[in-house]
């Protein structure tokens, strides 16, 4: 628990919990459905993983959290009472959507930006076999320029090194332009048409793999004029 407010408040007391750095972002990473440490870091890059650690310790005793060991395999799942804690997240996330303004720089990150769009692949719609999406971001730094989704057999493996494989098609585009995307303040037509972003395939691959992603849970949260 964090420092106490010395309220009674039911407010003052479940922030003694829950407001200290990265515990409610480790909350969304657990209601997306990430489960093992490793993957938790993946949706946190720039959490410690000491601090990670320890976030999962204080909710676990905090019965916010459960863990579960089976085999050696160590699993993070939501309780009863961290489940409740889902329209509290949701909500915070459509208040972020709707009022706060314009991405800083430092927002903008390849790696998160992957990771959250690996779990909103449409599998019903990509093709049958093996289909690996290559992302080029222009303007980033060379270690974090190339990326790879591999969608296969209705899972999706996200590689900051080339995995090896032929590439189904190809993405060219701005880090800033593709986010923007993700979120719901730009179509991928219009993205298209302006140059921000390039796909590189096939015709009919070219035309349908926008449909290959759901966008993000918050892209349809209308904005305030």
């Amino acid at each position: 628990m964090g420092s106490s407010y010395h309220q009674f408040c039911p407010v003052a007391k479940a922030m003694e919990l829950l407001d200290e750095r990265w515990t409610l972002l480790l909350l969304r990473e657990l209601m997306m459905g990430s489960e093992h440490f490793n993957d938790l870091r993946r949706g946190l890059p720039r959490m410690s993983p000491t601090l990670l650690s320890r976030r999962l310790h204080q909710l676990t005793v905090a019965g916010i959290v459960e863990r579960n060991d089976s085999n050696g395999a160590i699993a993070y799942r939501l309780t009863d009472a961290g489940r409740e804690l889902r329209p509290v997240v949701e909500a915070l996330g459509i208040w972020g959507t709707r009022w706060i303004g314009e991405l800083g720089d430092g927002d903008l990150d390849p790696k998160l930006l992957l990771w959250d769009m690996h779990r909103r692949v449409d599998h019903s719609v990509v093709p049958d076999g093996k289909a690996v999406v290559h992302f080029v971001f222009s303007g980033v730094p060379g270690h974090s320029r190339n990326w790879w989704l591999v969608i296969n057999s209705g899972e999706v493996d996200v590689c900051d090194n080339d995995p090896g494989f032929d590439v189904t098609v190809s993405i060219s585009a701005g880090l800033r332009p593709m986010t923007e995307v993700w979120r719901g303040n730009l179509t991928w037509a219009d993205a298209v048409r302006s140059g921000d972003i390039t796909i590189s395939g096939p015709a009919p691959l070219r035309r349908d793999l926008p449909a290959w992603f759901e966008l993000s849970t918050f892209a349809t949260i209308p904005r305030p004029v």
